[in-house]
């Protein structure tokens, strides 16, 4: 049976989905995930924090959209794990 796990951000600041603004996105809805894969990158003070999967799963949905200003704790995307 799938579960599903939400990820969060540790820390407040800016999303990010992609490593740079011409490059694609990390990862994309439906997509397969390793745990310790990069999901996003959050920019406090122009140091970027990576966002990593915990577990191994598919990305269910990505909650916030690049650039919006996210807290510590808020849900960033949703992931189904067997």
């Amino acid at each position: 049976m799938a579960n599903q796990i939400t990820i969060v951000s540790p820390i407040p600041g800016v999303f990010y989905n992609k490593p740079a603004p011409d490059q694609p996105e990390f990862v994309n809805i439906g997509q397969e995930v390793k745990a310790n894969d990069v999901i996003g990158l959050i920019e406090v003070m122009k140091n970027f924090y990576e966002i990593k999967a915990e577990q191994d799963g598919v990305v269910e949905r990505i909650v916030v959209d690049n650039e919006d200003i996210v807290d510590a704790g808020q849900e960033i995307a949703v992931l189904t794990v067997k």
